[in-house]
């Protein structure tokens, strides 16, 4: 199965990520919410397996911004239909394409125990 990258491209957690899974040459494709947008169905299939709450992120700026009525009784349809209308309510980044559930957020060592032992080693040092 081919890992997915799901972000933006200028943001600083996405950049960790991406530098981390480039040193050890991994193999991924990057999906940039900016530019390609997500849908529903995908959505909810990660809810399914994390959780809508960890996929909402309620700590940035867009989320701050949205209307009280917008942040009012939120439930999983509410949260997917505003990370749809606003890609940068996803918690960054989301790596699909492991074993078991996706990604979120990055963390070394969660993505070190995720990935298999052969694309994680560490590139040769010249």
């Amino acid at each position: 199965m081919t890992m997915t990258l799901y972000g933006i491209r200028n943001c600083d957690t996405m950049k960790k990520a991406r530098a981390w899974l480039d040193a050890r040459g991994v193999a991924y494709a990057f999906h940039d919410y900016k530019v390609a947008g997500i849908d529903a169905a995908t959505l909810r299939t990660w809810a399914t397996s994390v959780g809508w709450e960890k996929l909402l992120n309620r700590a940035g700026t867009t989320f701050r911004g949205l209307d009280a009525a917008d942040k009012a009784d939120l439930n999983e349809a509410k949260a997917i239909a505003l990370m749809v209308a606003n890609p940068s309510l996803i918690k960054r980044p989301v790596l699909t394409g492991v074993s078991g559930a996706p990604l979120v957020g990055f963390s070394e060592a969660a993505y070190g125990a995720a990935l298999p032992l052969s694309t994680t080693a560490a590139p040769p040092t010249p």
